[in-house]
């Protein structure tokens, strides 16, 4: 009896040996468990500043778009403007010679009527 009081001792000891291992393992996974846990809500914080900033850069590329597509309107208007412009200055140029070529016109006429006019009175006081 005394030799399997013995042996049940030990056994005893044995298990409660392995009882604080399991003990020390569970304590250590649920540890590591934990780790794995604020790892993966880091994660999702940075996730989430990436998708705010990639959302961000979208926007500002879609108003840099905009503003490249206003300038090229911009360009277009000018280039309309600058063309328009000229046409007026072609114009203008046709007008003034043809003023001029009009006052030539009215200067040699001018001159015939006068010459006209001193003929007559040159016959009128002649006669």
């Amino acid at each position: 009896v005394k030799n399997l009081a013995t042996q049940t001792a030990k056994a005893t000891e044995e298990i409660a040996g392995q009882i604080q291992a399991m003990q020390n393992a569970t304590d250590a996974a649920v540890g590591a468990i934990e780790g794995i846990g604020q790892t993966i809500v880091r994660m999702n914080e940075i996730s989430g500043s990436i998708a705010a900033s990639v959302e961000q850069q979208g926007a500002a590329t879609s108003e840099i778009a905009r503003n490249v597509q206003e300038a090229a309107t911009g360009t277009l208007q000018v280039s309309a403007n600058i063309i328009g412009v000229s046409q007026a200055a072609h114009n203008t140029g046709t007008s003034s010679e043809q003023v001029l070529e009009a006052a030539r016109t009215l200067g040699g006429q001018s001159d015939t009527l006068k010459s006209v006019v001193q003929k007559f009175l040159d016959d009128v006081q002649a006669a």
